[in-house]
């Protein structure tokens, strides 16, 4: 039978499904977005570009990221919805033509001590699996080379019912696992300072207990007091060795206190379950203070810091023991598996090849498959999160990337468009959400939100091309080709930090002196040992003045919906103290989270509903109509203000009104100054911080840091979040600060930030084992004249010489 051949040369109609293909959102109001409505067009990349705080991550991620994910999660059975995140609609009247959204964003990976590189990318998995095959002596199944499973035995009996009787049968089991017994995978043992803990000049009664909240005027105190293992109002140097034993080890014992059944513990035990087995950065920060000067933390002398046990030491492929290939900079390693030919194993060595070489093709090869997931920057999370999309064979889905250049060299920013370009040419729609031109550059679509932020932002200014953004006026427009001029004429120190024979991570004995009272820039591209160098070793030194450090990192503000900026920054204590002195009353009636709070709604301003599965819902308390405060405070007024009206003044009100007249607070104006210096002057200072972009939180951060006494300022790159027009008033800040007579040292990728610098630090040549060095000290005119490094070639370019 002849195959049928068509004659007819008309194309066919087009069909009815190849019309859906753009992303229509009509009327969102997430947030500060004012009924935006858009039209994105599918299987390109499109940009979004605006002020920090303009609505970019509100539309992008709160408004379609978070609509696709709801849907999908709907597809699921009640009951497993019941497992899982409640998300509500976003506040939009059209949303059409979503794909699944996939979300690669900046949130910091987990900073458990057991998650690493390897456990957060599978990586370790596929290398247990090998090992567990192919290794010498054979020790077990795969869990025998986890350092996160113990080896257990255990024996008994089980009772087995067998039709009308039952049978006692002994039974033993074994597990072998992976971790070290000593430190119980976690590579470092840790030691505790008795000092830090209590005063023995004193008795207990008198405070001799230095523990944050461990004081004899609450439970703590009725504990100690009443337990009867030793006396209260004894020295502690004069207690007994089984009484200072029951104070310090003894095992939970119940005791009787007052009528009340309650358990006994010794102090070590209780406090390493409540302070010292958390993620040390989730501290509070006077506990985590304590828990810094208290403990010390040495490498395991039994595994040498590997966590693992003996035994999985001790089996080897060809020399190279899982500990070994571990600590392997993942390029190294990348080529040690490719050596591997064995084909019972092909498919697990194939799809372990594919995840390695994923690593290095994103530019972190000098990565170890051991390194603490806790310690990569943002910009290293997110690649990190990125190598699980790059092999995938999925199409037609919305990739959303939050600022994928954080942390990025101008050298390695290249990498990175080439790799968005490839998720976009596989069939995919890719969001971004970002502030460098080089990848705006790049982008089939552009969406530029402003013109302001805050309450001044959530429209949309321009939606077209590049070409049609570089002339559209808008305020990315203005600033799109903006070029930092080199300085013409550069500070001159008043003296240096002195680092000799740094060899922290990667670093390759470094010698070099740190120029103080003026702007210095460390840079090199990703991985070349710049936060190695700055937070290794400048950390421990003091300011040239005796001032200590005032380091300023990449980690991110956590904060509830009951905190806010006049929470976080302290400036409510004094405004609620002023309060008070004018009003004869107590301060705490003027805060929304102690006594002045809405009895209705516990001075949240909003009644949550909670329905199951379904998205819980917040309505406005109806009593105190959202202000969060009893009717009785809101009577009690400064300056003609009550305390809610003042809540919800922006920075640049309060600023105002804090300065002078009957409402002067000098303690609150300074805090709103530095607020209004690091350009927030438009948020509220009552506006929950779950509710700030990025990089609102990242300059709020550097507004609370600036107030601590330190002679050298440390910052981690501080541009991140940042639009183009802000990183002007950055770099005033930065000059500030030196004329004020500080020291300021910047690790940063940011041209503007190296064009401005009086002396440049550049490392290199390379990232990982090809980097650690010193590859150029100078002023940046030097750097860009000389043209001797990557960076001194991207600068000349930048600058346009």
């Amino acid at each position: 039978m002849s195959t049928a051949t068509r004659t007819d040369t008309q194309s066919p109609a087009p069909h009815i499904a190849d019309s859906h293909d753009l992303i229509r959102v009509h009327g969102a109001r997430v947030n500060n977005l004012k009924d935006v409505s858009i039209e994105i067009p599918k299987r390109r990349l499109t940009v979004f570009t605006g002020v920090s705080g303009s609505g970019k991550s509100s539309l992008v991620f709160g408004t379609i990221a978070a609509e696709s994910q709801r849907l999908i999660n709907e597809t699921y059975s009640a009951f497993v919805q019941g497992f899982m995140p409640t998300l509500g609609r976003p506040e939009v009247d059209v949303l059409d033509g979503l794909t699944t959204a996939i979300i690669v964003d900046q949130q910091r990976m987990g900073a458990d001590p057991r998650s690493t590189v390897g456990t957060a990318t599978d990586a370790n998995a596929m290398l247990r699996i090998l090992f567990s095959r192919l290794a010498e002596p054979h020790i077990g199944s795969p869990k025998a080379f986890a350092f996160n499973v113990p080896s257990v035995r255990a024996s008994g009996a089980i009772t087995i019912d067998r039709g009308a009787g039952s049978k006692a049968v002994k039974k033993t089991f074994s597990v072998t696992g992976g971790m070290c017994p000593r430190c119980e995978g976690r590579g470092t043992v840790s030691d505790i300072d008795l000092t830090q803990l209590y005063d023995d000049g004193k008795s207990l009664n008198e405070g001799a207990l230095t523990i944050p909240g461990y004081s004899m005027d609450g439970w703590y105190g009725r504990i100690f007091g009443g337990c009867g293992f030793f006396d209260p109002d004894k020295p502690i140097r004069k207690f007994t060795k089984k009484e200072l034993h029951d104070l310090l080890h003894k095992e939970p014992t119940k005791i009787k206190v007052e009528g009340i059944n309650l358990t006994y513990e010794g102090l070590i035990p209780k406090i390493q379950k409540s302070m010292l087995s958390k993620d040390i950065d989730a501290l509070q920060p006077h506990i985590r203070a304590f828990v810094e000067r208290a403990m010390t933390f040495t490498t395991c002398p039994e595994c040498d810091g590997t966590r693992l046990s003996e035994a999985a030491r001790s089996s080897r492929i060809g020399g190279i023991s899982i500990a070994d290939a571990c600590a392997m900079q993942i390029s190294d390693l990348a080529a040690w598996v490719r050596g591997l030919d064995e084909p019972s194993v092909a498919p697990l060595l194939a799809t372990l090849r594919q995840t390695l070489d994923s690593f290095v093709e994103i530019g972190l090869g000098y990565l170890s498959l051991d390194r603490p997931s806790g310690t990569l920057s943002g910009g290293e999370a997110q690649r990190v999160k990125m190598i699980r999309h790059l092999g995938s064979s999925l199409t037609d889905t919305t990739y959303v990337f939050d600022e994928p250049t954080t942390g990025l060299h101008p050298h390695d920013i290249q990498r990175m468009n080439n790799l968005l370009l490839r998720l976009r040419d596989k069939g995919n729609t890719v969001l971004v959400v970002e502030h460098k031109p080089e990848t705006i550059s790049i982008a089939d679509h552009v969406v530029d939100l402003g013109p302001g932020a805050g309450a001044a932002g959530g429209t949309v200014c321009f939606e077209g091309t590049v070409e049609g953004l570089r002339s559209g006026g808008t305020v990315t427009g203005r600033h799109f080709d903006d070029r930092a001029s080199l300085k013409e004429t550069v500070r001159t120190p008043t003296g240096a930090l002195e680092i000799r024979g740094a060899t922290s991570h990667n670093l390759r004995d470094v010698d070099v002196d740190v120029p103080l009272g003026v702007l210095v820039v460390v840079t090199g591209v990703a991985g070349s040992g710049k936060s190695s160098l700055v937070h290794g070793s400048l950390r421990q030194k003091p300011g040239a003045d005796g001032e200590g450090v005032v380091s300023i990192d990449q980690g991110a503000i956590r904060g509830s919906r009951r905190s806010n900026p006049a929470t976080y920054t302290g400036l409510l204590d004094p405004i609620r103290k002023a309060f008070a002195k004018a009003n004869g009353v107590k301060p705490a009636l003027f805060s929304a989270n102690s006594e002045g709070a809405c009895p209705s709604c516990n001075g949240a301003g909003v009644l949550y509903t909670d329905l199951a599965m379904m998205a819980g819902v917040a309505t406005t308390c109806e009593e105190c109509e959202g202000k969060r405060f009893q009717a009785a405070v809101l009577d009690y007024h400064l300056g003609g203000r009550d305390i809610s009206e003042v809540l919800a003044m922006s920075v640049t009100e309060a600023e105002e009104f804090f300065a002078e007249g009957e409402a002067k607070i000098p303690a609150a104006h300074k805090i709103l100054t530095r607020l209004a210096d690091v350009g927030l002057g438009y948020l509220t200072i009552g506006q929950p911080l779950t509710t700030l972009s990025g990089g609102e939180r990242q300059r709020l951060k550097l507004a609370t840091h600036m107030a601590e006494k330190g002679g050298v300022y440390v910052l981690d790159e501080p541009t991140t979040g940042l639009h183009l027009a802000d990183v002007e008033q950055l770099l005033g800040l930065l000059d500030r600060l030196v004329d004020s007579g500080k020291s300021v040292i910047v690790v940063e990728h940011h041209q503007a930030v190296m064009a401005h610098a009086d002396w440049i630090i550049d490392l290199g040549p390379g990232a990982g084992h090809d980097g650690g060095r010193i590859v150029f000290e100078g002023t940046p005119s030097d750097l860009v004249a000389a043209r001797s490094t990557l960076t001194g070639e991207h600068l000349a370019a930048y600058v346009g010489t």
